[in-house]
């Protein structure tokens, strides 16, 4: 029995770090464009538009990415509801490797004009198609692995996936960022993105090591019905629980986007704040946010999903005009203490985010429909943050205080969203056998089991 439960510990353990790196990886290529956008593409592929009109058109290419996300979800959602999680794992970080190597090679528009910005649009769009359905597929080989009462802990691995590649994008653009300024437009800045080729060989390599989730092979044995076309059920069945997962992704997707991307070009353009301070503000904030999300995931075990989420949606409400006031202080310190607590908010929201998506829809459509409330909300919320605020900031004549209010907004979005939704905490993911599911640890007097208000089979 020992043997058991030490085998089934390793396999967990062994899935969340594979969720992890595979998922750091796949941020880390998203989140390098974004840091891009905000310093470098607006004067190497819109070098002819006004500088606020550049920077505009810049954070419009990062909000295409955004766009393909959804369509990304919907594809690799059905055949990950199909033919397994594991799969698609794999073909969407080689998809999103080979875009991003090649946005490294991509000549500006001093050399091919019109073609430079329309081939950057065509690369990002197929950043955000392989993004778009890799997160389901990271998240449920997680979340559908883990014991029934460490979801949502285990569930938050592939979340911290986010800052770990925010944290490596921002650390190997601000290091190439110290060359002199032509070295670093000329070739510096695309280092990084070619750099993506060896992070995706060791990603895949690990993710090929992990089993398929026990909870899809149950739900596709013989005696199983198994959902044709999963996207069209998930929308017949469950629209509602659709919205609500889009509802409560808007306030984490679209301030986590103010506090790592805008902030960089409020801070330099408008504030003339150096660009290291905004880069090392954000990489103190990440690690920040690389420790909060497990916690707050296994805190959602505890106290349940909902309680926790809805902490976060008040706490970034509350923050938001503090959070402008501190930035405008010009002060290092304060700069990075805004960006930093704002983060913490975030992560109330992103740590129990995976098990709770996850717990809302049935084994049959769990990759389409959590993919589906994720991306779709990512479209209105993240892709635009950036390009919204940057515009409230040019129509306020350089003044912050309207982002602010952009940003309770996206909160209240939330807070309703996630006040409709009912608690997942204790519902079970598969009516298969105890026995077959890998489980880290011992359920305590079987508490978890005890407790079955809901089941989402």
């Amino acid at each position: 029995m020992a043997s058991d439960t030490q085998a089934a510990r390793t396999s967990i353990w062994k899935v969340a770090t594979a969720s992890f790196i595979g998922t750091a990886v796949e941020w880390y290529d998203f989140f390098l464009y974004g840091t891009a956008a905000a310093l470098v593409f607006n004067r190497l592929f819109f070098p002819s538009f006004d500088p606020a009109v550049g920077t505009l058109a810049s954070f419009a290419t990062f909000a295409v990415g955004f766009v393909a996300r959804p369509l990304g979800g919907v594809v690799f959602g059905h055949f990950g509801d199909t033919l397994g999680r594991k799969a698609m794992l794999s073909a969407t970080l080689v998809l999103m490797g080979v875009a991003t190597f090649a946005i490294g090679l991509l000549p500006t528009y001093d050399a091919i004009g019109f073609w430079a910005p329309a081939l950057l649009v065509v690369l990002r769009l197929l950043q955000g198609f392989g993004l778009g359905g890799e997160w389901g597929g990271a998240v449920l080989m997680a979340v559908e692995h883990a014991p029934p009462h460490r979801r949502g802990f285990y569930g938050s691995w592939p979340q911290m996936g986010a800052p770990a590649g925010l944290l490596v994008a921002t650390a190997v653009f601000s290091f190439f960022s110290r060359l002199p300024e032509a070295q670093f437009l000329s070739w510096g800045w695309r280092v990084p993105f070619l750099l993506s080729a060896v992070l995706v060989g060791v990603g895949i390599f690990v993710r090929l090591s992990v089993a398929e989730s026990p909870a899809f092979r149950a739900a596709h044995r013989p005696s199983e019905k198994r959902a044709q076309l999963p996207v069209v059920e998930v929308l017949r069945k469950h629209p509602g629980k659709v919205l609500v997962a889009m509802g409560a992704r808007f306030a984490d997707n679209g301030v986590f986007y103010i506090l790592t991307t805008f902030v960089l070009t409020y801070g330099t353009v408008q504030l003339g704040l150096p660009r290291a301070t905004l880069l090392n503000g954000v990489l103190v904030a990440t690690v920040v946010h690389l420790v909060a999300i497990p916690l707050f995931g296994a805190a959602s075990d505890r106290f349940g999903r909902r309680p926790v989420y809805l902490a976060g949606a008040i706490f970034t409400a509350l923050w938001a005009f503090p959070f402008i006031w501190l930035v405008d202080t010009k002060a290092t310190a304060l700069v990075w203490l805004a960006i930093s607590v704002g983060i913490v908010g975030q992560a109330m929201m992103y740590g129990p985010q995976a098990s709770f998506f996850a717990e809302l829809f049935d084994t049959r459509v769990r990759y389409s429909g959590a993919s589906l409330g994720y991306q779709l909300s990512s479209v209105f919320a993240g892709g635009l943050a950036p390009l919204i605020a940057t515009a409230l900031v040019d129509w306020a004549g350089g003044k912050g205080w309207p982002v602010a209010l952009y940003v309770v907004g996206l909160a209240l979005v939330t807070l309703v969203s996630v006040v409709a939704a009912a608690e997942t905490a204790r519902s079970h993911l598969t009516e298969e056998p105890a026995d077959a599911t890998p489980a880290d640890e011992p359920d305590p007097a079987g508490a978890q089991r005890a407790v079955q208000p809901q089941s989402i089979t």
